[in-house]
């Protein structure tokens, strides 16, 4: 193993990764855009707001506008349980109108555990001596792709570690070895459509170079926007430690021409939540400044147990109830942007956010590097990131939204037909895109019915196709012929077709 996979950080390598003009230029005097102070101020000087100015917010809310920083700390500051319920109510309504009555799923495939970093919280981190290391070949990663797929998935999560063995090039040659993955299934010729990438940042060239491979939504998380909290937590010698390289990555992915991105923080690394919950709203308006699009997604990963790590396996004041704000209050505070709740999380808890809005959600879902096509699905903590909470298989996770009425798409037509980037914010915050989302999501639920699911599976999904084929015939009559036209074709066992 080399130095700096054990060690981590060196003079060369941080100047080699970190392009400092790449950060300079984002900055004004110095400073990133997120002022700490700022944010606090707004989140103290809202901290009692009445109920009329709470229902106010809330109406901006459902007319798909985003929020501003006192407008968001307003909400943070709701205790009582009617207008937090009415809160929910709204969540829900934002989703519909937004996304519809759908649940997009994905599968993270992890490549690497070889990292260069440092962070007091992670398995992988290059002092953890006890985290079994790998890396997987071109060829591996197309088996393991070709295990997802007969798994039923056809959007992957793509996950990196941060070391120079995978960087641009390496992702992009992955990403290849992906999409080259072909499997027979009973109908059909299965692939993966649409693979999404969560990476460590860099430079604009490189960039370049992984959005040339063909990725749909590129995510880089702030892990905490708190800059001593940061500070604390990601050793100033790695190339993490460095913040400013961090919160400015999107500006970069934007200037390289990747238009669709994802934002996250990791709940339970800052005691005080609600500041990031507030700041990474902040860097979603940021980014709609910059160039008028803001981010696709929030993710809300939160810490749980990890090998090697004292952060992540002490128990932590962030409680189910303060995750289930959090979500809210992103929910409504930029209602166009997507949510995804992983399988860090129960089944219950998940069920609980899916009622105020969330968008994405993963199932079936290995973090160990190499899961999918081992023969062994045990969690073991020294071989994973960390230990999820829901281990539901893809198929019982469609089932149970299923019997909540609600339907699972496995649609990637936005990406393909260039619905991203300022074409995707406009549709989505005029309710256009449910549109097509709507469609799709039928056509792609009843390919995984017809190649994947059992008898039972698909006598307990059924109900909600056809519910939903009714709404798409009542709200669109004069359509609704063409979308039967494929739906049939798909019956007959054509796949991949899409509006």
């Amino acid at each position: 193993m080399s130095d700096i996979a054990t060690h981590g950080g060196s003079a060369d390598m941080l100047s080699k990764m970190i392009k400092r003009d790449e950060i300079d230029r984002y900055c004004k005097d110095g400073r990133d855009f997120i002022d700490d102070d700022a944010i606090r101020a707004e989140i103290a000087d809202n901290a009692k707001p009445d109920k009329a100015r709470v229902r106010d917010i809330i109406q901006k809310s459902l007319a798909i506008q985003t929020l501003s920083g006192p407008e968001v700390a307003a909400l943070l500051a709701v205790d009582d349980p009617d207008l937090i319920a009415e809160m929910a109510d709204a969540g829900w309504k934002v989703k519909h109108k937004v996304y519809d009555n759908r649940v997009v799923t994905f599968a993270p495939m992890y490549i690497s555990s070889y990292c260069v970093n440092r962070c007091r919280y992670c398995g992988f981190s290059a002092d953890n001596v006890r985290e079994k290391r790998r890396c997987l070949t071109m060829d591996e990663i197309k088996t393991e792709a070709e295990a997802m797929i007969r798994g039923g998935h056809k959007r992957v999560m793509a996950v990196y570690g941060e070391h120079p063995m995978t960087g641009a090039r390496f992702i992009a040659d992955s990403l290849a070895s992906i999409y080259s993955a072909r499997v027979k299934m009973r109908r059909g010729e299965c692939t993966v459509r649409r693979i999404n990438v969560n990476a460590a940042p860099m430079s604009i060239d490189d960039l370049k170079i992984v959005h040339d491979a063909g990725i749909g939504t590129f995510q880089v998380f702030q892990e905490t926007y708190d800059h001593k909290v940061y500070a604390a937590m990601h050793p100033a010698d790695t190339v993490k430690g460095d913040y400013g390289w961090r919160v400015t990555c999107m500006h970069r992915a934007f200037d390289a021409g990747i238009d669709d991105v994802g934002l996250g923080v990791l709940f339970g690394l800052n005691p005080d939540w609600k500041f990031d919950v507030a700041a990474m709203c902040a860097h979603a308006r940021e980014l709609e400044r910059f160039v008028n699009i803001g981010p696709h997604t929030f993710s809300v990963p939160r810490m749980h147990a990890a090998s090697g790590s004292d952060v992540a396996n002490a128990k932590s004041a962030f409680t189910d109830d303060d995750f289930f704000k959090a979500v809210l209050v992103l929910r409504l505070a930029v209602p166009y942007t997507g949510l995804i709740v992983t399988a860090r999380e129960s089944k219950e808890l998940r069920d609980r956010c899916l009622r105020i809005g969330l968008t994405q959600m993963d199932a079936g879902t290995r973090i160990d590097i190499g899961g999918y096509s081992a023969a062994n699905k045990e969690q073991k903590i020294d071989e994973q990131q960390f230990m999820l909470g829901d281990t539901r298989s893809l198929e019982e996770m469609i089932v149970d939204l299923a019997k909540q009425g609600v339907i699972t798409s496995f649609c990637t037509a936005g990406y393909r037909c260039g619905r991203t980037g300022g074409c995707i914010l406009d549709a989505l915050k005029t309710g256009r895109e449910g549109t097509f989302c709507k469609i799709n999501a039928v056509l792609t639920y009843r390919e995984w019915l017809d190649d994947f699911a059992s008898p039972e599976s698909i006598k307990a999904c059924e109900p909600v196709i056809e519910a939903e084929l009714a709404a798409i015939k009542e709200m669109y009559p004069k359509f609704f012929p063409t979308v039967m036209e494929r739906y049939n074709r798909i019956c007959a066992g054509e796949r991949d077709l899409y509006f």
